[in-house]
């Protein structure tokens, strides 16, 4: 049985879906903050199966030791925090609180209950202003707000309880800039209030929620101005769990020693795409012109990053299939048929 915190957001619905494909039992944990429960209901209209629900708060120790014990958890796959940058730099300490704290809490539940196998998703952030391109998992770590601080601060706390534990499994996933949505167009990327991120904002011009893009910048050192991003789409995202959670099960089972480890790995396309290439893509899927204004830089965004994937591909036989048209595409087909997202 899995445990998957914050499995009703964007991409943990994407990964239950994937769990339960693959033969996975899987109970869902959230206090549903920043998501909907009509997600995970459309997650079992997907998949065909149930899954068991647990309404509560990663900050809540009490509240995780009951529901790691309630489903008889042998894994946990930890969504669960905030994770907008901008709205990091203006409230700190509500992302230390979620996704630090919340973090310590479920780790402390899990000692508790003897659950030694954890997927923790961790953020291409905390590697700051890239020194080098592609970024890879031997890049220095030096982010540049808030919300990858607290990303960080997570991943040295795991490092250390693997350094106290070595029967621990751990698998640490740097992911990119998730985008796109299921084929079925009946789960997707539904951000409360206005969009933090480019994607669903781009799909809300498209659609006519809102009057027109916003540019953070076209003075940055790429090839038109704009910010550079490794888009990945959500699915091939939900596969990389996947692996991950797979990869520690195999090191477990052929282990006489049950010694553990602590993997950690980019999930990435390796390929780099500015904000114009992406409104251009998506006017191209969705046959529709997309306004755009040009805004002053946002604080904490950088120029570019874009990820070096190979060890993913070396320990997880993990690799990105889906392009940006499949990432525009499966988009455009999610809002067109939600056009006010889950209330629709």
């Amino acid at each position: 049985m899995i445990l998957v915190t914050g499995g009703a957001g964007y991409i943990g619905s994407h990964t239950c879906v994937e769990l339960l494909n693959a033969g996975f039992d899987i109970t869902v944990f959230d206090n549903f903050c920043n998501s909907n429960p009509e997600a995970l209901a459309r997650v079992e209209r997907i998949s065909g199966r149930k899954m068991g629900l647990i309404e509560g708060d990663c900050r809540d120790h009490a509240s995780l030791v009951a529901a790691l014990k309630k489903c008889k958890a042998n894994a946990v796959i930890h969504f669960a925090g905030l994770k907008a940058v901008g709205e990091s730099v203006a409230q700190p300490l509500s992302y230390y609180d979620n996704n630090v704290v919340g973090t310590l809490r479920l780790l402390q539940a899990m000692q508790e209950c003897d659950v030694k196998t954890l997927v923790f998703s961790s953020s291409a952030t905390v590697y700051g202003d890239p020194v080098q391109l592609p970024l890879t998992e031997d890049h220095p770590l030096a982010p540049t707000n808030p919300y990858g601080r607290s990303k960080l601060m997570v991943e040295e706390i795991l490092r250390d309880l693997h350094h106290s534990d070595n029967t621990l499994r751990i698998s640490i996933l740097r992911y990119f800039n998730p985008v796109g949505a299921h084929a079925s167009g009946l789960i997707g990327e539904d951000p409360q209030g206005i969009p933090n991120n480019l994607m669903p904002f781009v799909a809300q011009v498209a659609v006519g929620r809102r009057e027109a893009l916003s540019v953070w910048g076209n003075d940055y050192p790429t090839p038109d101005g704009t910010g550079v991003r490794d888009y990945i789409h959500v699915v091939d995202l939900a596969h990389g769990h996947l692996k991950a959670l797979e990869a520690l099960e195999a090191s477990q089972s052929a282990q006489v020693n049950k010694s553990g480890q602590c993997l950690i790995v980019n999930l990435g396309t390796g390929l780099g795409y500015s904000v114009l290439d992406v409104v251009q893509a998506f006017e191209k899927a969705s046959g529709r012109s997309i306004p755009y204004r040009i805004a002053p830089r946002r604080p904490g965004d950088i120029a570019s990053c874009y990820a070096d994937p190979k060890r993913a591909f070396a320990l997880l036989d993990w690799k990105a299939k889906l392009g940006l048209e499949e990432m525009c595409a499966s988009s455009w087909h999610w809002q067109c048929t939600n056009p006010k997202g889950y209330q629709s």
